[in-house]
């Protein structure tokens, strides 16, 4: 099954764009675009991941769109994988060095599902000795590209040791949702 998926550079092409925003349906024409590749590549490439159960497609106003399936059984994997290599994710692991000395960095998983922004939900967590202005410029990039704010939360090895060991209610809500971790162990991240 992972052989039918993970072979052509079109389809990893696919992926990102898909799984960078899961919740957008795109027509033909625009993937072709967004991708830029040929569009019997793309076709084919389409077909073969509407078979997997990757993507379903539907007819609008004679243009057939493609979304894909969140139920999809390697959906959260596919779209961990996606999310450290494209976008937010994948410019904090590419910039690693010239960020500080980054001990932990995860993506909310609503933040990498698409889905709205909540109020007090953390998008990213950053802990380590940070270079703040590197990753405020990642971030603000980010933020033109999806066209929405993301709210990031930095802070000091002592600061979140200290603040875990007294269970302060901040840390304990973001370690107790869905992440995606970008550096870092995510075991010792949440060991209290």
């Amino acid at each position: 099954m992972l052989v039918d998926i993970l072979i052509s550079k079109v389809r990893v092409k696919i992926f990102e764009l898909f799984l960078g925003n899961p919740g957008q349906s795109y027509h033909v024409r625009e993937i072709v675009r967004r991708v830029d590749e040929e569009i019997n590549a793309v076709r084919r490439e389409l077909a073969r991941l509407e078979k997997t159960g990757f993507l379903s497609s539907e007819w609008r106003a004679n243009r057939r769109y493609y979304t894909v399936k969140r139920d999809y059984v390697f959906f959260g994997e596919f779209l961990s994988m996606v999310n450290k290599s494209v976008g937010l994710g994948g410019a904090i692991i590419k910039n690693k060095a010239k960020l500080g000395k980054i001990s932990y960095a995860m993506l909310s998983g609503s933040f990498v599902r698409g889905k709205p922004y909540a109020q007090n939900e953390v998008d990213l967590f950053v802990v380590g000795t940070i270079v703040l202005p590197e990753l405020s410029q990642i971030i603000k990039d980010e933020e033109a590209r999806r066209n929405r704010e993301i709210n990031f939360t930095p802070m000091t090895d002592e600061e979140f040791n200290f603040r875990k060991s007294r269970r302060d209610p901040f840390v304990l809500s973001i370690l107790s949702k869905p992440r995606v971790m970008l550096i870092g162990d995510e075991e010792e991240m949440v060991k209290l």
